[in-house]
């Protein structure tokens, strides 16, 4: 667990570091407002110890400003002149305790500890949104849902992370339906799907003549999603140079298309999402640190479905009905042993991957009974990937799934990437990608 101690005091940030990582907590230690909220921006501490004055910096203030980033944070305040006023006023802008100087390990310890108890066994609260199109009732669905509604109640910007097929763009149209701009444009555009030689025409749009092609005018993704709501999914596969230009955009709220010096403007909410590791990309270059910040106000982590396992037979059951009606076939049950063998297969292709092999199923199936014969049937060439898995290479795994899932897939079709992309739920070129980048060989690939 994370713990951050906020005080201008060099001294009692050193003491406090040294009690708390005796105890085996992680630390780190700020002096100011500014490099708190610029780390609250990359992540979530399991608890904040917060001076209530640091030399400019108003404690109760940097309180609401936490509180609006990550409203259920245990927050405790410190100071060396409490009253009992400053104490109240604290509380009721959500701290959950307040410490005076001189400070009694003690003290500290016992009250960290029991906000940590107290988190850990406070349930999410319970969430009724109004269109509730995510399927699953564990903890971890419960505080995506929770985020849901959080982000639904603003306009403010929302990073998604999560692993392929885990439902991002599922996750962005639910906070656009629980939103007030739910009756506004909705746009999506997968930066990865698209090349970037075209990723600004797309993004920004383009007056006729403006490049070779260019036979009329275009309008762009933020202006088609004026007044609504734009998801930039697989934002990592953005150039550095769209990127300047998104954050531009979302400094200013205007651009120009290509080939115009007229300048528009624009009222658009942007949802990101990728499944890339956001610190690796901007470590490694490859990701803009300061358009990180300007879009991670609200971030939403979707868990693989290996970490909400219990949710499983209500995602099968709601595939099921959708594949014997989407399918126009005989209504089918899956017997307990076929379900505990879905339930726990390491899914590396997460809901995309179970959704495919329940149509398979129901299509494929003789009978109106799927069996625990049939389920492992229908697993078959991932034994290579499940191998790599239990030896803990997770990302070998995937890729090895990604592979057999993908030359599968092109099989039953034909080698034809048209239908196979569209089976998939991605663009022909991107598929064109993965087929390269997987050394997929298959004989009689067509377009």
């Amino acid at each position: 667990m994370k713990i951050y101690i906020v005080d201008d005091e060099i001294e009692i940030r050193k003491s406090l570091r040294n009690i708390l990582e005796d105890e085996n907590f992680e630390v780190e230690d700020f002096s100011n407002k500014k490099n708190l909220l610029k780390s609250l921006a990359k992540e979530r501490p399991s608890l904040i110890l917060l001076d209530v004055w640091l030399g400019k910096d108003d404690g109760i203030e940097i309180l609401d400003e936490c509180k609006k980033i990550y409203p259920m944070i245990p927050i405790v305040m410190i100071s060396g002149h409490g009253t009992i006023e400053l104490a109240v006023t604290a509380t009721k802008k959500g701290a959950i305790d307040f410490i005076e100087k001189p400070l009694s390990i003690t003290k500290v310890l016992e009250t960290i500890n029991n906000a940590l108890l107290k988190q850990d066994k406070d349930e999410i609260p319970l969430i009724k949104l109004e269109y509730d199109i995510i399927i699953g009732e564990s903890p971890a669905i419960k505080k995506v849902k929770f985020a849901i509604s959080q982000a639904a109640a603003t306009n403010a910007r929302v990073f998604i992370y999560g692993e392929n097929g885990t439902g991002k763009e599922l996750v962005a149209r639910s906070i656009v339906l629980n939103s007030k701009r739910k009756s506004n444009p909705y746009i999506e555009i997968n930066c990865a799907a698209i090349p970037e030689e075209l990723i600004e025409a797309e993004l920004f749009g383009y007056e006729k003549g403006s490049f070779t092609g260019a036979n009329e005018k275009r309008i762009g993704k933020f202006e088609a999603a004026n007044s609504g709501t734009l998801l930039l999914d697989e934002i990592c596969d953005m150039s550095l140079a769209t990127q300047a230009k998104v954050l531009r955009v979302l400094q200013e709220q205007r651009f120009e298309r290509i080939g115009s010096s007229e300048s528009i403007q624009v009222d658009v909410r942007v949802i990101a999402a990728t499944n890339i590791p956001i610190e690796e990309a901007i470590k490694e270059g490859k990701f803009r640190e300061d358009l990180y910040y300007r879009l991670n106000v609200i971030p939403i982590y979707i868990p693989p479905l290996r970490d909400r396992k219990s949710d499983i037979p209500l995602i099968i059951d709601h595939y099921m009905k959708l594949a014997i009606s989407e399918n126009d076939i005989e209504g089918k049950k899956m017997d307990n042993d076929a379900i505990a063998i879905l339930t726990n297969h390491f899914w590396p292709g997460n809901i995309r991957e179970l959704k495919n092999i329940i149509d398979r199923l129901c299509i494929l199936t003789i009978g109106d009974t799927i069996t625990m014969k049939d389920a492992k049937e229908a697993l078959k060439g991932f034994s290579k990937a499940e191998e790599i898995f239990e030896q803990g290479d997770l990302k070998k795994a995937k890729d090895e799934f990604e592979r057999q899932y993908i030359i599968k897939t092109l099989q039953l079709n034909d080698g034809n990437v048209s239908k196979t992309s569209k089976i998939l739920g991605v663009e022909r070129t991107h598929l064109y990608r993965k087929i390269k980048s997987l050394n997929i060989a298959i004989d009689n690939i067509s377009d």
